[in-house]
């Protein structure tokens, strides 16, 4: 019905640009897109074979709705605002300058410089963004210490410890003019826009007056100053001589995915840089118009003076937009950082592409290799079995599941062995092998591909034997055989149980270990835990008083030997146990050290 629906309104789309706004079964909006003819575009998402998060975003639209627009750059504008207001999930809801603070000069009767990480439209003046908060507190420190303003709410009684050491304007010890607020801004806008000369040349002033006058902590702290600004202002790569806010677009191609770069510069130096990363459905350039147009409609993110695109971009409708001047650079400095932001671009999208084939050979492709190594169809499934006891007591079995080379742990199962006496690998086997596969034929479960024992020949024949013979099961077994330190050291397969030739740097040899140590740390886990609760319960049993039902109380409730020792008496008394015996558990617990019997 939904594929009539949506086929029959394929036939009525106009050749005219606009948007366009997928639904699913439940009506809801999940995608939305412009065309400059929706006739083609839309159409296009039907017909041909489709990969990736396009074909899924086909298979769930039902149905889908459009908006006529006068021109294709009117549709850009309206794409913008529906997604943001809609926020749609395959589209790329892109999150900006959540993590990069700025400093504020409030607008106010007596400013303030504060640190803050929101731009608004307050009448304030915002500096940055700088790269860090670190960064931000070292630069709004100085400026206290040089160009003070007020650092309190501006309405104490008395002046503040920071008036008396020079750090605050003091508008609670006098009235300070408009004028006066309005020159240290001066100094403090000069300061964060570069100009340190004059800055520089009043501190060495002070700090050798300070000298002069044997105040020598005051001219280390100025030159601490000086230093600090030489350190920190001066030494700053300086891109440009002036000292105009810039922000750099670019952006690579590859794979139907699109990396972008934003280079940020501030007074006069490269600050930071974006870095964003997603799949595209669209026109490379009507992506990166569109991320251009949402990132400035991020509160936190201030329109600079200057935009730098690449070729291919329409600058005139950018400038317009967003009310700044927006360059395609030919030549010169500012096309140098387009370019190393483009290069940037490439090499992250590069590197990503090599992580995904790195895992993909550690996990899909591990199994690739240990299907061939064994002669198998694909393994998708894995399941591996480790036993684990103490001179035969507590015995137990753990089971590891892993799905493409990678672990399943939903399926992850634990097994109480129960019908073995002491150390028996073979029994144990037979009897998890029984109790797993048995249950799977009840409940119709998916078998696994291959099944792994952590041991040899003992072990593979056992469950090779419950499996052929008992349940009427063609799985496949292997078994997982450890060398002299305790490391996977080969595998054993087939008929005969030769030794399979894994290369030990091969990534099937490398699954295989994978799959040993968690099977073998699970087990162990699982182990250690039953050990500690046997032993918990075989001490209350020698308490008089303790029953089975109190004893369940106790276990349930505190764990271990540990917390019961910790625990108060009217801890026990609360469990609604009487007094008596909760005195006889505190004594006997008074005797024991955790984990030691001592009487």
């Amino acid at each position: 019905m939904a594929k009539e629906l949506v086929e029959n309104k394929l036939t009525l789309l106009p050749t005219l640009p606009g948007c366009y706004i997928m639904k699913n079964a439940k009506e809801k909006i999940i995608y939305i897109g412009k065309a400059k003819n929706l006739r083609n575009r839309v159409r296009s998402y039907f017909r041909g074979k489709k990969e990736g998060k396009t074909a899924r975003l086909v298979e769930e639209i039902t149905d889908f709705e459009y908006v006529v627009t006068a021109s294709d750059k009117e549709a850009l504008l309206l794409e913008v605002t529906l997604i943001q207001k809609h926020k749609p999930r395959y589209n790329i809801l892109l999150k900006f300058g959540t993590s990069y603070p700025y400093l504020k000069i409030t607008n106010e009767r007596h400013p303030q410089l504060i640190i803050t990480s929101e731009v608004m439209k307050d009448g304030a003046e915002y500096f940055g963004p700088y790269p860090n908060v670190g960064a931000a507190q070292q630069t709004q420190e100085i400026i206290h210490k040089i160009y003070p303003l007020r650092k309190c709410n501006g309405y104490q009684k008395r002046a503040c410890l920071y008036y008396h050491i020079g750090q605050c304007i003091g508008p609670c010890d006098h009235d300070v003019s408009p004028e006066e607020y309005r020159e240290q801004i001066k100094h403090i806008r000069s300061f964060l826009n570069g100009n340190v000369k004059m800055i520089k040349h009043d501190l060495k002033e002070k700090m050798h007056q300070a000298s002069e006058d044997l105040n020598f902590e005051a001219a280390a702290e100025y030159r601490n100053q000086i230093s600090y600004i030489e350190q920190t202002v001066e030494k700053q790569a300086i891109i440009f001589k002036d000292f105009k806010s810039r922000d750099f677009f670019n952006y690579y191609i590859d794979r139907g995915w699109i990396s972008i770069q934003v280079f940020f510069v501030r007074q006069a130096a490269l600050t930071k840089r974006e870095v964003a990363m997603f799949p595209i459905m669209e026109d490379a350039n009507d992506e990166m118009m569109k991320y251009i147009l949402q990132y400035y409609q991020h509160s936190n993110n201030t329109v600079p003076k200057e935009i730098y695109v690449p070729a291919g971009l329409d600058i005139d409708f950018l400038s317009e937009e967003l009310g700044t001047k927006v360059h395609i650079p030919q030549r010169g400095e500012k096309k140098h950082l387009l370019d190393t932001a483009g290069q940037n671009s490439r090499l992250a999208l590069k590197q990503k592409f090599h992580l995904i084939t790195m895992e993909q050979l550690k996990t899909t492709g591990a199994s690739e290799e240990l299907s061939e190594a064994l002669n198998l169809p694909y393994i998708e499934t894995i399941e591996a079995f480790d036993h684990s006891n103490i001179q035969g007591t507590s015995p137990v079995s753990a089971m590891v599941s892993f799905r493409e080379g990678k672990p399943d742990k939903n399926n992850y199962r634990k097994f109480h062995v129960k019908t073995v006496k002491g150390s028996n690998e073979a029994a144990t086997t037979r009897e998890v092998i029984r109790r797993r596969y048995t249950r799977l034929l009840k409940e119709n479960g998916e078998f696994p591909d291959l099944i792994l024992m952590d041991g040899g020949k003992i072990q593979v024949n056992a469950a090779k034997d419950v499996l052929e013979n008992e349940l009427g099961l063609s799985i496949p077994v292997a078994g997982m055989v450890k060398d002299d330190r305790h490391q996977t050291a080969q595998l054993i397969f087939g008929e005969d149980l030769r030794i399979v030739n894994l290369h030990p740097r091969s990534q099937a040899f490398y699954l295989v270990q994978r799959v040993q140590d968690e099977v073998h740390r699970f087990a162990i886990s699982f182990h250690r835990n039953v050990r500690s609760k046997n032993s918990f319960s075989s001490i209350l049993d020698d308490i008089p008083g303790v029953g089975p039902k109190t004893r369940t109380k106790l276990l349930r409730h505190f764990k271990s030997l540990k917390l019961l020792k910790e625990a108060n008496m009217q801890e026990v008394i609360e469990l609604s146990i009487n007094r008596k015996t909760a005195e006889n558990i505190k004594e006997t617990m008074a005797d024991y050290q955790v984990g030691l019997k001592t009487r």
